[in-house]
């Protein structure tokens, strides 16, 4: 079999676009040929922004356009620029600090030096590309394009549209405003947008290479006939030069496998710092005398510009370059977002059109990353509430980015009523003397809460039948109640009584309710549900069904359910093979030798131990993992990060080879709900005692 060999052309060519920059401002061919050097650095290096461009709406597309993953890059982004503005702060107050009025539209529009102006175009652009495609690029990439043609007729055609007096006005307004059209309005979404619609292409190599070189041809006779016509204000954009990108990227995409985070870094520094290079250059080359080979002669100057630029930006990149691990180096959790989000469609179809999802994500949503979860949830559209158990894991999502109602299901200190303020959070009233106190230590501010009541789980809340101190907790100034709720103790049984008692439950709750709303009370969004009562209760007139590990594609037992809804399992837990030892008989392995061969043996150590979530004695438990889509025994005692499992009747296990501790290996399978119940315990324990230095792995 072929290996294919990892080459990330996307990333590699960053490197020749950052030198085509530099020779954009160093000018190589200047002391040799003027027309050569037109060529070179007004025509063919005027790919390299737009490539930059194209690349980030290449990336920023793909998944589909994310408001948080463009809000990441955003930020990103204008954090570099603000470190670039400081960055050659010293360079603008040795040419002349410009007015304020001046500063500020550099800062926004122009760049406060001549290469930042990519910063605040790939902003702009950006804001743009987004707001256009939520139309569909189909609509999008026209009006970019026309866009595209009123820069034109401000950069390279400026001559030739400029002779109608009123296009004139325009322009002079326009200008008025920017420095130059080549900015974020009129030339990045374009380019943008176009890598956006690279992920539709399918041009295969050979027409992708011949289009780029003929289309460099044409944009390259129209470049020096638009020089030879002295009509260009400037010469950053040909009417060419976006179909000459489609090709190039088309081409670089076809060959693309891998990525080089290292090639990104480094490219992004030179950009970024080859006008001090310059700098640094010319000086020294006055310092040695030897300005004649330095600075006069243009090539050699744009070489050793190049080679500074490369060095420091290699060496700083080396230095930031902190390698994180491979998460599927060791073990790891793989989250099946596909499943989530096929769950999240049963379950609504189940509780019916009129109630509400409020997806439960309390321990790291039961051990599968409560901001991954709830990102996937919020993209897909369905679910617009969550729940969590504490503040901080509310705080958490807030600061993820996640909207909606976020309501805090247990106790929050009371002197910590200003962060539900700050972060728009929703806190339980666990009882009236908590309402009290919630109530004065907002000092004025309405708190939205909502009231648990007690039916009889005899946990958190106001019991159902002391109305009377309902009545006060609705009259405390400072409590915005909007919601009202209970939770069922025994709805995952079919036990006759524990059916009574669920039902019972349930009567008690909703006359409760009744009663405060008869009085005239806003009871707000009611709900009881969780996961058991959406399976094993018919839909209810609620507001919300709070479901947790129904979300997740599991039951909590292998007990008998009313009605089994067609959910996936979303987490997979894999591990690794560290290596195969060879056991004669008698030998033994483990700590206490717990382990004694009793034939010839290979035993497979795997990196996954009870630091993981396992018990140290689940071999004693019958425990098994998957390799090679076979069931393998689990031998020994489990150390904290390794464990031993018998392989010997299972060929061609080495080191490095992926084992299953949950989930589907070919056709075989380990049930959450098996593996739990052999752990002595529910499924939700069994997930929430998972090992945090598990990562997660998206599928």
């Amino acid at each position: 079999m072929k290996k294919h060999r990892s080459f990330p052309s996307l990333d590699h060519f960053r490197l020749t676009a950052a030198l085509f920059v530099i020779a954009i401002h160093t000018s190589p061919l200047g002391s040799c040929n003027e027309a050569a050097d037109f060529w070179f650095t007004r025509v063919l290096a005027r790919i390299a922004v737009p490539y930059f461009l194209m690349v980030s709406g290449y990336f920023l597309a793909k998944g589909g356009w994310q408001k948080e993953k463009m809000k990441r890059f955003l930020l990103k982004t204008s954090l570099l620029y603000l470190v670039s503005v400081f960055l050659y702060f010293p360079l603008n107050i040795y040419a002349g600090l410009p007015t304020f009025g001046e500063t500020l539209k550099r800062l926004f529009f122009d760049g406060t030096f001549y290469h930042l102006w990519y910063f605040p175009a790939v902003l702009t652009g950006c804001v743009i590309s987004y707001g256009l495609s939520r139309m569909g690029l189909r609509f999008a990439l026209p009006v970019a394009a026309v866009l595209y043609l009123i820069g034109l007729g401000g950069d390279s055609y400026f001559g030739i549209v400029a002779v109608f007096p009123p296009v004139q006005a325009i322009y002079k307004l326009i200008f008025s405003l920017f420095q130059y059209t080549r900015n974020g309005i009129f030339f990045a979404p374009l380019f943008l947008l176009l890598g956006a619609a690279a992920l539709k292409w399918n041009f295969e190599k050979r027409i992708s290479f011949a289009g780029f070189l003929f289309s460099l041809c044409i944009m390259s006779i129209e470049g020096f006939i638009l020089r030879h016509m002295g009509v260009q204000r400037h010469d950053s954009m040909y009417l060419f030069l976006p179909i000459c990108m489609m090709f190039l990227f088309s081409f670089l995409l076809s060959r693309n496998n891998g990525e080089n985070k290292t090639a990104r870094s480094i490219s992004m520094l030179v950009y970024l710092l080859h006008p001090w290079m310059i700098v640094f250059v010319r000086a020294g080359a006055k310092i040695i005398g030897m300005e004649n080979l330095l600075i006069q002669n243009q090539m050699v100057h744009f070489l050793a510009v190049s080679i500074l630029s490369f060095s420091v930006s290699g060496f700083l990149a080396g230095l930031r370059c902190c390698r994180k691990p491979d998460p599927a180096a060791r073990a790891w959790r793989e989250i099946d977002l596909k499943a989530l989000q096929h769950n999240v469609r049963i379950l609504k179809e189940q509780i019916g059109p009129d109630c509400g999802l409020m997806a439960v994500l309390k321990a790291d949503a039961y051990g599968h990353g409560a901001v991954i979860t709830a990102r996937s949830l919020q993209k897909q559209g369905i679910v617009k509430a969550f729940a969590v158990a504490c503040l901080a894991e509310a705080i958490q999502l807030r600061r993820a980015g996640i909207r909606g109602t976020i309501l805090v299901l247990g106790y929050t200190l009371p002197s910590e009523c200003y962060l539900l303020s700050k972060w728009r959070i929703t806190q339980t009233v666990v009882d009236e003397a908590y309402a009290v106190q919630l109530s004065d230590a907002a000092q004025g501010k309405k708190i939205p809460v909502h009231l648990a009541i007690d039916t009889g789980m005899n946990r958190l809340g106001v019991p159902s039948t002391d109305l009377n101190a309902l009545h006060r907790i609705f009259k405390l100034p400072n409590l915005e109640i909007q919601g009202m709720f209970s939770h069922l103790c025994v709805s995952d049984s079919l036990l006759p009584e524990d059916v009574a008692f669920t039902l019972e439950q349930v009567n008690r709750f909703y006359t409760s309710v009744l009663k405060l709303q008869a009085d005239g009370l806003e009871t707000g969004k009611i709900h009881f549900q969780a996961s058991y009562g959406v399976i094993n209760l018919p839909a209810q007139p609620c507001d919300f069904a709070r479901v947790g590990i129904a979300l997740y594609g599991v039951y909590s037992h292998n007990s008998p359910v009313q009605r089994k809804l067609d959910i996936w399992p979303v987490l997979s837990l894999r591990t690794r093979v560290v290596l195969v030892k060879h056991l004669q008989p008698g030998e033994t392995a483990g700590y206490g030798r717990a382990f004694c061969a009793r034939r010839t043996t290979k035993l497979a150590v795997l990196s996954f131990g009870y630091a993981d979530g396992l018990p140290r004695d689940f071999a004693g438990m019958n425990g098994m993992v998957l390799l090679h889509g076979k069931r393998a025994p689990v031998v020994g005692k489990l150390c904290m990060d390794q464990m031993l499992v018998d392989v010997t009747d299972i060929d061609d296990v080495k080191g490095g080879d992926v084992a299953t501790i949950l989930g589907r290996d070919g056709a075989a399978l380990i049930r959450a709900e098996d593996l739990a119940e052999q752990c002595g315990m529910i499924t939700n324990e069994f997930l929430c005692c998972l090992g945090a230095r598990l990562p997660y792995r998206n599928l």
